[in-house]
């Protein structure tokens, strides 16, 4: 296996959806709390890396396997099969990540705390679930929610508590704070899974997946990508007013032509190998100026 067919394997053009969550947790951690705990955070990141690259293979894992349209998705479109990858060294992928994963984020709870082991054991459940099982997530109308809320939000949060866990308090207050400024990142992610579905629909429905662009129709799925958007510039203003973040956020409104000019061509065609993308370059732009802001506040 070369590297460009593990990068694929592993979807690695797509790790920012996790790795920009992380780096914004410390960013933030710094910024309000002026605190970080950087050996644990270290390891959690190796860990949610792991996890992430076990998630993938184990979707393409699952899918090759259970895949109705064995002439064409199969043996042309799933990269295992197209690439005719041997199953007894994707399975020992598999077991090596996940064990790593697992492994590195039982010594960071043991180090910060049992929320973290709670909170991660939400991922992997999540992570797993995702595509196994007769009825896997990511074939339901709730593939979205699951993969926003746990890479834009709980990866955003654990690194939180990692780097304040002796100050951090479990209640309404918190919770609510580094939600609203983690949505952002949790809207535009469940926006590439949104972008994906509605690219796949077709090729979705013919392998007895039914997401939620097959229950609300691909127009309607346009409109909620594009409300997506909208409601995360809301939030950044409104975390401003209320003191979590820095003014300076705002320049991210500098972003908008950016979004505007890159947003017209997914709207108008959907199309996996030409205009998913699109989300994919809304979200590393948009999350690398947000991380940048905050470090950047940080100095003023």
């Amino acid at each position: 296996m070369n590297f460009k067919t593990f990068a694929e394997l592993i979807e690695l053009k797509a790790k920012a959806a996790s790795v920009f969550p992380f780096l914004l947790g410390l960013a933030y951690s710094l910024y309000h709390y002026q605190t970080a705990n950087f050996f644990p955070l270290f390891l959690y990141f190796i860990a949610m890396f792991c996890f992430n690259c076990f998630v993938d293979i184990w979707d393409n894992y699952n899918d090759y396997h259970k895949a109705v349209d064995t002439e064409d998705y199969k043996k042309n479109t799933n990269i295992i099969g197209r690439e005719n990858l041997s199953l007894k060294t994707i399975r020992t992928l598999l077991m090596s990540f996940f064990s790593l994963s697992l492994l590195l984020g039982l010594i960071v709870a043991w180090l910060v705390g049992w929320p973290v082991f709670w909170l991660g054991l939400f991922c992997y459940f999540v992570g797993i679930f995702y595509s196994a099982g007769p009825k896997p997530l990511s074939s339901l109308p709730v593939g979205e929610l699951a993969s926003g809320l746990t890479m834009g939000y709980l990866i955003f949060l654990i690194c939180v508590y990692i780097n304040t866990s002796a100050v951090f308090i479990w209640d309404f207050e918190s919770l609510g704070s580094t939600f609203l400024v983690a949505l952002p990142s949790t809207l535009l992610i469940s926006n590439l899974m949104l972008a994906n579905n509605t690219c796949d629909l077709e090729e979705d429905e013919a392998n007895h997946r039914y997401t939620i662009v097959h229950y609300i129709g691909r127009k309607n799925a346009l409109r909620w990508w594009t409300m997506s958007i909208v409601v995360a510039y809301i939030s950044i203003v409104a975390a401003v007013v209320l003191r979590l973040i820095s003014p300076l956020m705002l320049m991210l409104f500098l972003l908008l032509p950016f979004i505007v000019k890159q947003a017209r061509p997914y709207l108008q065609r959907q199309v996996k190998k030409e205009t998913f993308i699109i989300s994919v370059k809304i979200l590393l732009i948009f999350s690398f100026t947000q991380t940048i802001l905050m470090l950047v506040s940080l100095a003023i």
